[in-house]
């Protein structure tokens, strides 16, 4: 049986992480009411952290599994897409598959609002969640499409049906 002091230590844990993401999320507000995320279409509303730990908005692309909402750093979490200037071997020759990636992930976003569901904070504060348009699931569409791997379990299936269909 775990000692209190174990479910003490999980229950606090969960608790600092979302105090870290309402922290990042009132300095990315900041910091858009500041013109500090100057990226943003000014026709397009700031992106949104509601209560739940989502965030909603208009992202910038970086690469197939990481963008900015108006100053917040998002990873696609459970995924792995190749760099934004990364380039792979298909039948010998060279091939830009991190522009690639980007352009598959932009193509099913179709410049459209995208939620995602955030769960933790990496090791860089960007924030891990799993990501959605409307309720097509992003992160598993890239899996599935061959522009991402799957970087744990979650995905494998989607993995394994990518490879199959090449």
């Amino acid at each position: 049986m775990a000692s209190p002091n174990a479910w003490y230590n999980r229950e606090a844990q969960k608790a600092i992480r979302w105090v870290v993401v309402a922290i990042l999320a009132a300095v990315a507000g900041y910091l858009q009411k500041n013109d500090g995320g100057s990226n943003r279409d000014p026709n397009r509303p700031a992106a949104v952290v509601p209560e739940k730990g989502s965030v909603e908005g208009y992202p910038k692309l970086v690469d197939g599994d990481s963008f900015r909402m108006n100053g917040t750093e998002v990873r696609m979490v459970g995924i792995d897409a190749p760099e934004g200037k990364q380039q792979c071997q298909r039948n010998g020759r060279d091939w830009p598959c991190g522009e690639e990636s980007r352009r598959k992930l932009q193509g099913l976003i179709g410049g459209r609002e995208i939620s995602c569901r955030a769960q933790e904070i990496d090791q860089h504060g960007r924030l891990l969640g799993t990501c959605y348009v409307g309720t097509r699931n992003l992160n598993s569409e890239m899996v599935a499409s061959g522009y991402a791997m799957a970087f744990n379990a979650r995905y494998k299936r989607e993995e394994e049906e990518a490879r199959r269909g090449k």
